[in-house]
């Protein structure tokens, strides 16, 4: 099959990943193989392709937002799906169930996390084999295309949006407008909530507002209103200070990257006082991706997407990197 292998990390625009045929992918006990259609580019993918994250093998197949089709069941499989079946793969890939935090059912936490594109082959190819039980039925109504941003993007922004504390009727403040805020905004305002969004990118905040911002400005503005909750999906550590500023007393920061440059030094009471909270999002659980491909179909969540052919997985990562994708990109696998 073809496949973008990262085989050494570095700057994307140096061509460290190169298409490259690769055996096909073989079912273990209690996996299935996908014959993928679509998949999703993520800033993590960024993340892993450049270095930032500490690899654990390589060389390795980026991308864990897939969509695709049951081609083959490995043994032991629970007859979950069958063969022919759109389904999705997230980033999770696969959890212990034995560590104390599985236990706890907060396996986004789990101490053994297995995660596809980065601890196993992911979505830039043709084919992948995953855990059956790891795997989500993928909503109607939505194309292939579309759907992949909500395996990574949408649930991230589900979660962040649950760690936020916001609730209908409430404001919410949203920095950085990438995929996942640009989901994240789709649901808040399907839930009652009122958007606020932060950018540096002008086509960023005009998207916000098409999409129904009740106000989008840039990175030294002020949002009119005291925000109830604020999600921080730029990785800027500065960025931090600035929706803590602008919460009300209470309010809820969550904070929704993988990776963040540092943040600077708080001033207690401009920045936390007032018994507002500051939380992190580490990955998602099952759960998580369950409860929010259902609420984005009852919502009718659509996703803005550039689709790009898998060779140009590179020019795709490059125009994230510059904060030129609006919405989403996406790899067409054919």
């Amino acid at each position: 099959m073809k496949a973008m292998v990262l085989e050494t990390c570095g700057p994307v625009h140096d061509r460290s990943l190169v298409l490259k045929e690769v055996p096909d992918p073989r079912p273990g006990p209690g996996e299935v193989v996908l014959e993928i259609s679509a998949c999703g580019v993520c800033r993590t993918d960024l993340h892993i392709v450049e270095g930032d994250l500490e690899l654990p093998r390589l060389p390795l197949i980026p991308g864990h937002q897939i969509v695709g089709r049951v081609a083959e069941l490995g043994p032991e499989t629970q007859g979950r799906f069958q063969v022919g079946e759109r389904v999705g793969l997230p980033w999770l890939h696969k959890t212990c169930g034995s560590c104390p935090f599985c236990r706890e059912e907060k396996e986004n936490l789990c101490e053994n996390a297995l995660f596809t594109g980065f601890h196993r082959d992911g979505g830039y190819a043709e084919k992948v084999k995953a855990p059956e039980d790891f795997l989500y039925r993928m909503p109607e109504g939505l194309s292939d295309l579309q759907a992949a941003p909500l395996l990574c993007a949408g649930i991230i922004g589900h979660r962040a949006l649950k760690i936020s504390g916001v609730q209908p009727g409430q404001r919410l403040g949203l920095y950085g407008f990438g995929a996942s805020a640009h989901v994240a905004l789709q649901i808040a305002l399907h839930r009652g909530c009122e958007c606020y969004v932060v950018s540096r990118t002008p086509s960023h905040r005009e998207l916000a507002r098409k999409l129904g911002a009740a106000w989008a400005g840039g990175p030294g503005e002020t949002p009119p209103e005291l925000l109830h909750s604020a999600i921080v999906f730029a990785p800027a550590g500065p960025v931090v200070l600035q929706a803590l500023e602008h919460l009300r007393p209470a309010g809820i920061c969550a904070l929704a990257g993988v990776t963040m440059t540092p943040i600077p030094q708080m001033d207690y009471e401009k920045h936390l006082f007032h018994e507002k909270v500051l939380r992190s999002v580490t990955a998602a659980t099952r759960e998580d991706g369950e409860t929010h491909l259902a609420e984005a179909a009852r919502a009718g969540v659509r996703t803005e997407v550039q689709v790009f052919p898998l060779e140009d997985a590179a020019k795709a990562l490059t125009l994230l990197k510059e904060s030129r994708i609006d919405g989403a990109a996406v790899l067409r696998i054919e």
